[in-house]
C-alpha cells in the first residue's frame, strides 16, 4: 500500500514529525519494508546480487544496544479480491526494466537509495528501483531467527496486523510505508527515513521523529475518523479514483500557488474538504459531488472508496497470541477466503517456514515470477525451474491444476497457463495430510523431482545435501550450459559459506583460515564489469534453489534447511569466475585447509555420480566433458 506523495507532503508541512530519541520500549516493524529499505540503503552490489545480512545484524543489534524489543511482522499474501494485483504488474514491468538497466552497465555497488531512484525516473519510477535477489527475503527470516529477533509471516498483507499489535501494545510502528500515517496507532509512528540507527546516542537511544494522528487532525482540523476517508479518495494501491474515470474537480478551480506541487495542492485542499464534516458517513454522501461528472458508475466508486476505507480500520485480531504463546491463528477466526489452507499449515505460515505464495495458487490466482538481472536477449530464468514449480503446484491443487504465472518475455511481462504435475511418488499424497506422510515419501518425492538418488548425498554434509542437488538439477536444466567455471565457482562459493557458519558458530578468538582470508580478499576488490552471461546462468541457479526450498517446505523438509546467508554471495562467485578462466585452480583457491578439499569433492562427486548414473543422450543435460573435472582436481 502507498498514497502517493503523502510523505513529502508530511515532511513540508514541518510541524507534525516531533523530534525523539527512542529506547526502552516494545516497537512493532513493518519487516518487508524494513528490509527493502536497508538492502537499498547499504550500497550493496546489486549488478552482482548484493548481500546485505551484515546490515541487518548492525541494525538490530542497534535496537537491542538502546533497550528496543523488536516485533517483526512480514507480508504474506494479500487482499483474495486481487484490488492490488494491477499496482503489482505494474512494478513488475518495472523491475524488468530496472534489471535491463543494470544489465547494461549501471553499477548498484556504488549507488545509495535516493541515487539509484533518480537514474531509474527514466525507466517507470521508483518502484523499479527495488530489485531484491531471489534469496533475500529467506536471508532476512534467518537472520532474524539467529539474532533471536521475534517475527511471524502475516497470512495476508500485514498493514493491518502490525497496527492492531501495535495497538494491542501500546507501542509504535516502524515503518517508511505512508499508509501508517493514516492507520490511528496511539503510540505513534516512526517513519525510518527519520529513524538515525546508525547514530545512536552515548545515552542508548535513537534519534528519530515522531507522527501521530493526534498532531496531524488537530493541525488540519479534521476528525480522525475522517482519515481513512482522506487516504481512500487521496488514492493507495487499491483505489484510485482518477484512474477509475472519476477524476476530481475543485469548485473554486483556483490557480496553483507558486512552487506548489500539484500533489501537495491536491491533498491540502482534500484536508479542507474534509475539515467540513464530522462524520465518515457524512464524507462519503458528499463524495459524488466532487466526482459527479464521471462517467462510470457511481456505485462502482463508492463502493471502492468503501473498500479503500476499510484497510485502515485497525482489527481487533492480532498475532498476540502467536508472539506470546507461539500459538497458530485461531482456524475459526480467519476470513473466509483462508479457508482454502489446511489446519496444519497455519502454524509454519505465520512462523515463515512455509511459503506465503501456496496462498495465492489455492486461491487459483496469478502468481508474478521474480526478476532478476539476466539476459533479456534470453528466455526468463525462471524457466529453468518450473518443473519443480509444477511439482509444488501439484501438491497443492492436484495433477492438470492450472496455475497462471507472470514472467519477463523478452523485456515484456506477460502471462501463460502452468499444468500441475504429481510425480508417480506423489500420486496418493494428499495436502490435508501431507504433514503425516512418512519422511521417505516426502524425501522421494523431492529427490525424484530434482532428479537425486539419496545414495549420491550420502558423502555431503546434510545440511549441504539441498543445494547440492539443486545444483544438480540446474546443471541439467539450464540454458545455455553452464561450463565448468560456473560450476566451480558455485560449489567454491558453498565452501566458503560452510567456512563462514562453523567460524560464526564458534566461540572465541580463531586466528582467520587461509582460504577465508583467500576469498574474501576476492569479495573486497573492486566491483567487476557484469559478465551478463554468467550473470543469467547464476540467476537460473537462485531460481532453482528459491523453488527448492519451497518444495523442500512444503513437503515438510524432508531435507534438512540450509541456511541460505551462506549458500551464495554474488560477489564473490562472480569473481571467482573470473579467476578459474584465468587459469585459477580450486585446488590452489583451498590449498592448506584439507577440510575444505574434501568438503568441495565430496560435492563436485555427488554431482558427477548423478551425471553418470543418468542414462546417455539426455537433451537437456551437459555432455560429461563439460563437467568431467572432478577426478582431475578441478
Amino acid at each position: 500500500m502507498g498514497i502517493q506523495g503523502l510523505t513529502s507532503f508530511i515532511d513540508q508541512c514541518g510541524t507534525l514529525l516531533k523530534d525523539g530519541h527512542f529506547r526502552n520500549s516494545k516497537v512493532v516493524i513493518d519487516g518487508s519494508n524494513i528490509f527493502h529499505f536497508l538492502y537499498f540503503n547499504s550500497s550493496v552490489d546489486q549488478q552482482h546480487g548484493g548481500d546485505f545480512e551484515d546490515q541487518v545484524c548492525k541494525f538490530f543489534k542497534a535496537l537491542r544496544d538502546c533497550g528496543i524489543e523488536p516485533y517483526v511482522i512480514i507480508d504474506g499474501g494479500s487482499d483474495p479480491t486481487d484490488k492490488k494485483f494491477e499496482t503489482l504488474r505494474k512494478r513488475a514491468e518495472s523491475k524488468i526494466d530496472t534489471a535491463n538497466m543494470l544489465s547494461k552497465g549501471l553499477r548498484g555497488a556504488s549507488m545509495g537509495f535516493e541515487e539509484l531512484r533518480g537514474a531509474s525516473r527514466g525507466f517507470k519510477g521508483l518502484q523499479g528501483a527495488r530489485l531484491i535477489p531471489t534469496l533475500a527475503r529467506q536471508v532476512f527470516k534467518e537472520v532474524l531467527s539467529s539474532l533471536g529477533v521475534p517475527f511471524a509471516q502475516a497470512l495476508s498483507e500485514a498493514d493491518q496486523e502490525i497496527a492492531s499489535l501495535a495497538q494491542r501494545w501500546n507501542c509504535p510502528v516502524l515503518s517508511n510505508d505512508n499508509d501508517f500515517y493514516i492507520f490511528d496507532i496511539q503510540a505513534g509512528f516512526l517513519p525510518m527515513s527519520h529513524f538515525q540507527w546508525q547514530n545512536a546516542s552515548v545515552q542508548n537511544d535513537i534519534p528519530c521523529k515522531l507522527y501521530t494522528t493526534t498532531s496531524f487532525c488537530r493541525h488540519f482540523n479534521i476528525n480522525r475518523q475522517l482519515l481513512p476517508v482522506f487516504g481512500a479518495i487521496a488514492g493507495n494501491d487499491y483505489v484510485n479514483l482518477d484512474k477509475m474515470g472519476f477524476p476530481i474537480r475543485w469548485k473554486d478551480n483556483s490557480p496553483m500557488e507558486p512552487k506548489r506541487k500539484p500533489r501537495v495542492v491536491f491533498l491540502n485542499k482534500l484536508l479542507k474538504w474534509l475539515a467540513s464534516f464530522q462524520e465518515k458517513q457524512e464524507a462519503l454522501d458528499n463524495v459524488p459531488l466532487l466526482i459527479g461528472h464521471g462517467e462510470n458508475n457511481m456505485d462502482a466508486a463508492l463502493q471502492a472508496l468503501s473498500q479503500g476505507i476499510e484497510t485502515y480500520q485497525i482489527q481487533p485480531e492480532c498475532l498476540e497470541r502467536f508472539f506470546n504463546d507461539g500459538e497458530a491463528p485461531d482456524p475459526g477466526l480467519l476470513p473466509n477466503h483462508l479457508s482454502v489452507l489446511p489446519d496444519w499449515t497455519l502454524l509454519p505460515l505465520t512462523k515463515g517456514t512455509l511459503p506465503p505464495y501456496m496462498i495465492y495458487i489455492l486461491q487459483r490466482r496469478p502468481v508474478i515470477q521474480g526478476i532478476q538481472v539476466e539476459d533479456h536477449s534470453l528466455p526468463s530464468g525462471n524457466i529453468t525451474s518450473r518443473p519443480i514449480r509444477q511439482v509444488f503446484y501439484g501438491l497443492l491443487l492436484g495433477e492438470g491444476g492450472k496455475v497462471e504465472e507472470y514472467d519477463r518475455e523478452g523485456k515484456n511481462l506477460t502471462s501463460s497457463m502452468v499444468t500441475a504435475i504429481l510425480p508417480s511418488a506423489a500420486q496418493q499424497l494428499q495436502l490435508d495430510t501431507l504433514d503425516q506422510t512418512p519422511y521417505f515419501e516426502r524425501l522421494e518425492v523431492f529427490l525424484g523431482t530434482v532428479g537425486v538418488s539419496q545414495s549420491t548425498l550420502k558423502g555431503v554434509p546434510p545440511q549441504l545435501g539441498l543445494p547440492v542437488a539443486v545444483t544438480y538439477y540446474w546443471l541439467r536444466h539450464a540454458h545455455p550450459q553452464p561450463d565448468r567455471p560456473l560450476l566451480q565457482a558455485l560449489l567454491l562459493g558453498l565452501v566458503y559459506g560452510e567456512l563462514c557458519r562453523q567460524r560464526k558458530s564458534q566461540r572465541g578468538f580463531i586466528e582467520e583460515e587461509p582460504v577465508l582470508e583467500r576469498m574474501r580478499g576476492l569479495i573486497q576488490r573492486p566491483a567487476m564489469s557484469l559478465d551478463l552471461g554468467v550473470a543469467h546462468v547464476f540467476s537460473q541457479w537462485n531460481r532453482c534453489m528459491r523453488d527448492g526450498l519451497d518444495l523442500n517446505q512444503l513437503l515438510c523438509l524432508p531435507l534438512p534447511e540450509p541456511q541460505c546467508a551462506w549458500l551464495y554471495k554474488g560477489t564473490l562467485v562472480h569473481q571467482l569466475v573470473g579467476q578459474l578462466r584465468g587459469g585459477v585452480t580450486p585446488d590452489s583457491l583451498l590449498r592448506e585447509d584439507p577440510s575444505s578439499v574434501q568438503l568441495y569433492r565430496a560435492m563436485l562427486e555427488a554431482i558427477l555420480n548423478s551425471q553418470e548414473a543418468e542414462t546417455t543422450g539426455q537433451p537437456d543435460g551437459p555432455s560429461a566433458d563439460s563437467v568431467a573435472c572432478g577426478r582431475r582436481g578441478c
